[in-house]
């Protein structure tokens, strides 16, 4: 049996682009109300503005502990309630250890842990207030295969996968679901310095996913029944060897 959404409220970061906004496209279109939160204004509030009424641009700086404070309360000034909230947002970095950057790593672990952990915690009150909720992370299979070509990566999704697995058994006496999608290579912004002739030969040859069909996955997980957690998710394309 499949739970009906219409007339629920999400909150989806990183919504300005690639599996953020495919995600929030998904759950409009069934209804959903959705708080579309990212940190590019201009992006949001023109997004929005074509995605209808529904649809509401909250601009908010995932790696600001101030920023973040204010999601959760302009959420329910604006909606009275948060049904799903989707911790999306996330960057992607890859290579070797010995010529990268630290510095970078460290923004890139900010964004992909301490912001995903600090966002989650932020509105976990108000589900277990309400006894019912759902959570998804947006993971990555590297997050269960150790990829040797993006180590710092690889790294900050086994984090994640910790924290979705101990999360969800904390919170599950409360009717709060917690999961995690883990998708392949998919066309996002992450690979946007690929050349296009790679990516046109990635894409010929089932090397990448769309980002609509990983919306499709979260829309399944949400539209389980109540009683079904659909714990982790992985979505690979047909020629990964991962």
């Amino acid at each position: 049996m499949r739970q009906e959404l219409f007339g629920k409220v999400a909150a989806i970061t990183g919504a300005a682009s690639g599996i953020g906004l495919e995600c929030a496209k998904s759950l409009l279109q069934e209804g959903v109300s959705v708080a579309l939160v990212d940190r590019a204004e201009e992006s949001l509030r023109n997004l929005c503005s074509e995605l209808g009424p529904k649809a509401f641009p909250l601009v908010i700086d995932l790696t600001d502990p101030a920023s973040v404070a204010t999601m959760m309360p302009q959420i329910l000034e604006r909606f009275g309630k948060l049904d799903i909230f989707h911790a999306n947002a996330g960057s992607y970095i890859g290579g070797e250890v010995v010529d990268g950057d630290p510095d970078a790593w460290d923004r890139m672990l900010n964004l992909n842990i301490n912001a995903a952990f600090r966002s989650v915690r932020a509105v976990l009150p108000h589900m277990v207030e309400r006894k019912t909720g759902d959570i998804i992370v947006t993971s990555s299979i590297a997050g269960l295969v150790p990829v040797v070509w993006e180590p710092i990566y690889t790294a900050s999704k086994h984090a994640v996968q910790a924290f979705v697995h101990t999360v969800r058994r904390q919170v599950s006496k409360h009717g709060i679901r917690v999961g995690a999608v883990a998708p392949g290579p998919v066309v996002t912004a992450l690979i946007s310095d690929w050349p296009k002739a790679k990516l046109d030969e990635t894409i010929a040859a089932g090397g990448l996913m769309e980002a609509t069909e990983v919306a499709e996955a979260v829309l399944f997980m949400l539209s389980r029944p109540r009683n079904v957690t659909i714990r982790d998710l992985v979505i690979l394309p047909n020629s990964t060897d991962l």
